[in-house]
């Protein structure tokens, strides 16, 4: 499989680069679903254009992690990346975009990638992780999360939109813990850690 491999920032592209020994191609595409999109589609296409296609795409950042699922420093194996905020409010509560009959805000992640990541890492928590424009902050927005998604265990900004863009490819999303989803205490991150884990969580592509 020849992976295209994806990141937000450019320090993410540096940490997992160092776990590959140039052996995959790795770069920054953005913050956020949509500029992730843009940036991975547009890798995808010069690809093709050029006679080089890629047949898989895998996401690696940092993220945070839900309390008591995976710890700072951990590592999150995503089975499926949902866009948790993409829908509507109503007086009733949050209406996904599934139930507005206006497409999906689910991709499910490749089980044969999903497999290979877990089986080079085995320590890593498996499950869904959340996609969301703006990131939690709250106690009360992390118990409606985690509410509504009860096998959530991590959460970033791209995963969806990569996802997307990968427009059936195989796809994977692998995010390690800087900190803890809840209220926004920026002197607990520890990104540090999160990029040392980014390394470690890379070398596991090699097996792709």
């Amino acid at each position: 499989m020849t992976l295209l491999v994806v990141t937000a920032v450019q320090p993410e592209a540096d940490a997992v680069r160092a776990g590959l020994d140039d052996r995959l191609t790795v770069t920054a595409v953005g913050v956020g679903p949509a500029a992730a999109a843009a940036g991975t589609a547009r890798l995808l296409a010069l690809a093709e254009a050029g006679g080089r296609p890629y047949t898989g795409v895998v996401f690696l950042g940092i993220g945070g992690g839900f309390a008591g699922r995976v710890e700072i420093g951990g590592i999150a194996i995503a089975t499926r990346s949902i866009a948790a905020d993409l829908g509507a409010e109503s007086p009733d509560g949050f209406l996904p975009i599934d139930e507005l009959g206006f497409g999906t805000a689910r991709v499910d992640a490749d089980a044969g990638l999903v497999a290979t990541l877990r089986a080079a890492l085995p320590d890593a928590a498996l499950g869904t992780v959340l996609t969301v424009s703006t990131v939690t902050g709250t106690a009360a927005s992390t118990t409606k999360l985690t509410a509504r998604f009860p096998d959530a265990v991590a959460e970033g900004m791209e995963g969806y939109g990569v996802g997307c863009a990968a427009a059936g490819l195989p796809f994977a999303e692998v995010r390690t813990i800087s900190n803890v989803v809840g209220p926004r205490d920026r002197a607990a991150w520890r990104i540090p850690a999160a990029l040392a884990a980014l390394t470690k969580a890379a070398g596991a592509l090699g097996l792709a």
